[in-house]
């Protein structure tokens, strides 16, 4: 999803001081003075659907480490290219070199739902980081944002020695169905709320809505919503959207964000997928001005039964092989909260050690602070300092 969050992370990366433990080689410190970027390697595609990678070593002060991140969302139909975003003055790549830490980041070979490309893609960055780089990374951190943080925390799942530790922050892990679920319903619901805004087809978006959203689309939107705010309240309170209730613009905010992932990405979910994946055909809403009325007009629709069943790869389990630490702010309208219990409820059941949960109160998709990340790569770098009890985990459930 479209949210990074780098700049915070460097700020964290700057400050964090790792626990040493006898049994495990400890994360080294930032070294002082500050590192020198190296150059760094991109890939040569082979072709449109290979991904561009970027490696990078820092050419003095390197101290040993190398951090992976994970990217969010990219609307289907923007060209593949290297997640490496200019901050400030420098790019992320150069900044977090100059912290000591090597980097690598991949755009996966596909935009949009890229969840089961992207794990294949990391898996395969980690993999030629040594032999391009000429350096074996001592430990490897995953850091994975919205879409990048279910990526990140399947790979915690399903891998043993592939990374030290990942911070997912702000994914949807919970239930990647209920994910899907929540879009297709802010999206029914608005179209009765506020009738003939979009195009009407909830599941299938014509290609004119994608070609003209910012340009029509979503300044109408914004000016309906404004308008009519008793209508909009309703919207709200039965979709279950969160928004920041001391500043009453984030209602159309969370509006737009909302109904922008409705737009792109629903034809592209249904063609990963392999059919609609949302159905609400039995489904009661509630909290509306005349729930009876909303009930009986609102659009329903059936799930394609092979749409469901391919949901079941993009599911988590609860038991994390590495280290995980997830972050999540309990007012996100885009990866509801809910996400973050939901895991929490599935690691408890699973009695995982592995994991620590880090719940920000705040409004907004990922919109963590600088110390707020400092404390989740410090209990993160905790973990991976310090000895773990054996857990049981079905064979199955995972790969090398």
């Amino acid at each position: 999803m479209r949210v990074l969050a780098c700049v915070l992370l460097l700020l964290v990366l700057c400050w964090a001081t790792p626990v040493a433990a006898a049994s495990v080689p400890p994360p080294t410190t930032i070294p002082t003075p500050a590192a020198v970027p190296g150059p760094c390697i991109d890939n040569t595609p082979n072709g449109p659907g290979d991904p561009r990678t970027r490696m990078c070593v820092p050419s003095s002060g390197w101290n040993g480490d190398l951090i992976v991140f994970a990217h969010g969302y990219v609307a289907p139909g923007e060209p593949l290219a290297v997640p490496d975003p200019i901050i400030g003055s420098a790019p992320l790549s150069a900044l977090i070199q100059t912290l000591g830490y090597a980097y690598a980041t991949t755009s996966y070979r596909r935009n949009g739902l890229a969840v089961l490309e992207g794990i294949e893609d990391v898996r395969a960055l980690i993999a030629a980081f040594p032999a391009v780089t000429q350096k074996v990374p001592a430990h490897t951190y995953l850091l994975g944002f919205s879409e990048g943080a279910l990526i990140s925390t399947l790979l915690a799942e399903r891998s043993r020695t592939l990374v030290s530790g990942v911070i997912a922050g702000c994914g949807p892990i919970g239930d990647f169905r209920q994910q899907t679920e929540y879009f297709g319903d802010f999206r029914v619901l608005f179209d009765y709320f506020f009738p003939g805004k979009l195009p009407p087809s909830a599941i299938a978006i014509p290609q004119s809505a994608i070609d003209t959203w910012a340009s029509t689309y979503a300044p109408a939107i914004g000016a309906a919503v404004a308008a009519a705010p008793n209508t909009a309240a309703q919207l709200i309170a039965t979709s279950g959207a969160a928004t920041d209730l001391g500043n009453p613009k984030t209602v159309i905010s969370t509006t737009l964000d909302l109904l922008w992932y409705n737009v792109f990405s629903t034809n592209d979910a249904a063609a990963q997928l392999g059919g609609n994946p949302f159905g609400n055909r039995s489904r009661v809403y509630g909290g509306s001005a005349n729930d009876t009325a909303l009930n009986a007009g609102v659009a329903r629709f059936d799930a394609s039964t092979a749409a469901l069943a391919s949901i079941d790869a993009y599911q988590t389990r609860g038991w994390p092989q590495v280290p995980l630490v997830v972050l999540h702010t309990t007012l996100d309208p885009i990866v509801p909260f809910a996400q973050f219990t939901r895991y929490r409820a599935k690691v408890q059941a699973q009695r995982s050690p592995n994991v620590s949960f880090v719940p920000v109160e705040r409004y907004g998709h990922c919109t963590f602070t600088s110390g707020e990340i400092l404390a989740a790569f410090n209990a993160l770098l905790q973990r991976v300092a310090t000895p773990r009890p054996q857990i049981y985990v079905p064979v199955a459930a995972i790969q090398p």
